[in-house]
């Protein structure tokens, strides 16, 4: 067996945190064509490439950023290794990163991100927000934990990933007061031509809206529509149009952008996923996670009939 060489191994991990190999070297007290020969050794000895040069800089390939995560790990129990010898440190650090995706409203998510932050000086929370697709390849290189999702993994996902439902609720109409006030007389016949703001066309929630305003038989007036839930929020406190947002979190809503709810959207649901490479979820913070929604964010899905 052959066993991977850790100094060649610290050498590309100094190189990866200063994103230059010159400064690297600086640092190392090391010539860079030294450094350089080192990192070829090890890219050797892995089989794969772990930089690519773009201009004057270097940037990490997909397998750089796998053997950087390792790495990361690797030196940072050295490091905690030496702490604990010398007194100095109590418990393993560890770190979760959470990848959010961007049409998931940021409300719900600090909500369910809430118990990893109380569970004590060793859990470090890391949250990245992007578009599920870009999420799902991040957590196929593991470089995130569990992607948080208003929809579950889908048959072109670049990843074999499995979708844990943390719960569902449903979906209220709000507006600011002079909006609000109008679409409530006659609510949802009052909805005909009102200005709404919607999420984008790619997601579940705008489909099962659409699918709604069909069965009402109303046709509003669509004045804008985004990725991003919080803005989409910024926008109806402004006054530009009646925007949707998960039941589970009216009170928030109502409070923080100053606005009214006109009434809750019979039928449509907005469901919550935790998204991991684990079938069955054992790392603490996730389960943390999991835990808060089932007995306190969606408690009323505890005692619901499952199919």
């Amino acid at each position: 067996m052959e066993w991977l060489n850790f100094n060649h191994l610290h050498y590309f991990w100094a190189v990866a945190r200063e994103g230059s190999l010159v400064r690297a070297a600086a640092e190392l007290r090391l010539a860079p064509s030294t450094l350089s020969g080192q990192i070829r050794l090890l890219e050797g000895q892995l089989g794969v490439q772990l930089f690519t040069r773009v201009g004057r800089g270097l940037v990490m390939t997909e397998s750089g950023r796998v053997v950087f995560r390792y790495a990361d790990d690797i030196f940072s129990l050295g490091r905690e290794l030496q702490d604990t010898l010398g007194g100095r440190t109590v418990g393993r650090a560890t770190t979760l990163v959470v990848g959010i995706a961007d049409v998931l409203p940021k409300l719900v998510a600090s909500r369910l991100l809430e118990p990893v932050l109380r569970l004590g000086p060793t859990t470090q929370l890391v949250c990245r927000e992007d578009k599920p697709a870009r999420l799902l390849a991040e957590l196929a290189l593991h470089n995130v934990d569990v992607v948080l999702s208003d929809s579950p993994v889908g048959t072109s996902a670049p990843v074999r990933a499995f979708a844990h439902l943390l719960g569902e609720c449903g979906v209220t109409l709000f507006g600011a007061a002079k909006l609000a006030g109008a679409a409530r007389r006659g609510f949802p016949k009052s909805l005909e031509g009102a200005p709404v703001l919607l999420p984008t066309e790619n997601t579940a929630l705008r489909r099962s809206l659409e699918l709604w305003f069909a069965e009402q038989g109303v046709r509003p007036r669509i004045v804008g529509e985004f990725e991003d839930s919080a803005l989409l929020k910024v926008f109806g406190q402004s006054g530009y149009g009646l925007f949707p947002a998960a039941s589970v979190i009216a009170d928030e809503v109502v409070r923080q952008y100053q606005v009214r709810a006109i009434g809750e959207l019979v039928g449509v649901r907005e469901r919550f996923y935790a998204i991991s490479t684990e079938r069955r979820v054992k790392e603490p913070a996730v389960l943390a996670i999991a835990e808060v929604a089932r007995t306190k964010l969606f408690a009323e899905l505890a005692t619901a009939p499952r199919g």
